[in-house]
């Protein structure tokens, strides 16, 4: 039987994929920066492991806890939504230290276990930010920009040991917390300088009116998808949205 690591697994597609991968029979470590009770089910193939992708020191902690894994899923994440020049330096560090030193951090982790049995698969949630031009999320982009080019030279990396590396891209998502979280305790109107402000709401209006939307389901059958891949597909878009970004590209 086979296990998976997941991070950030408290909500959105993190939780959904986590059920997921213990609903097709895998033993699932689902990691969450601060564990609680009643978010997943109670199962003999399901452990919840306190995980910080931001504290070395819990990241070691979590994947000695672990054990042997045959999958890493790096999906812990931040949002970000603001004008960039009403965002302080503070909050573009933070978004870049859990959306992409995180994931390099927890993917570093387990690839002397991967190369050393030949085996293994990492998968990095990245965003369909990645695939147009969308305002509003110049740093949330390039944080998850700098995942998708890691990810494409990690591949190239792992290759010869019989190591696969993907990513995959949500599109939006209503029903996770993503946009509460996005000003990261800011005021909105912090964030957005009052000459933005007309451009900023017209942006958000388009967003919001958008017909198609991603569900937490289509992220975790997506990364269902790229951990059982072996035809070489390096990015799997997740969602009717992201797809249509894709093809758009």
């Amino acid at each position: 039987m086979k296990t998976v690591l997941i991070t950030g697994t408290s909500s959105g597609y993190g939780r959904a994929t986590a059920l997921h991968f213990h609903e097709q029979g895998w033993n699932v470590i689902a990691t969450m920066r601060t564990p609680r009770a009643g978010i997943l089910p109670e199962s003999d193939r399901l452990r919840v492991v306190e995980l910080d992708v931001t504290e070395p020191a819990s990241i070691t902690a979590a994947i000695e806890a672990a054990g042997p894994v045959d999958a890493l899923v790096n999906n812990a994440g931040v949002p970000s939504i603001s004008v960039f020049e009403g965002t302080p330096m503070a909050q573009v560090r933070e978004v870049f230290e859990t959306n992409t030193f995180g994931v390099m951090a927890t993917t570093q982790a387990v690839l002397p276990q991967f190369r050393e049995r030949g085996s293994g698969v990492v998968v990095n949630v990245t965003s369909s930010v990645v695939l147009g031009h969308m305002p509003l999320s110049a740093v949330y982009k390039a944080s998850k920009m700098a995942v998708e080019g890691f990810t494409s030279s990690l591949a190239l990396e792992l290759a010869p040991f019989g190591v696969r590396a993907k990513t995959v891209q949500p599109g939006a998502c209503l029903t996770t917390n993503f946009a509460a979280r996005a000003t990261h305790g800011v005021s909105p109107d912090e964030l957005v300088p009052a000459p933005y402000a007309p451009w900023a709401k017209k942006a958000m209006d388009s967003f919001t009116g958008q017909e198609l939307f991603t569900k937490e389901t289509d992220v975790a059958e997506a990364v269902w998808r790229a951990v059982h891949d072996t035809t070489g597909q390096l990015r799997f878009p997740a969602g009717p949205d992201a797809h249509w970004l894709a093809q758009a590209k």
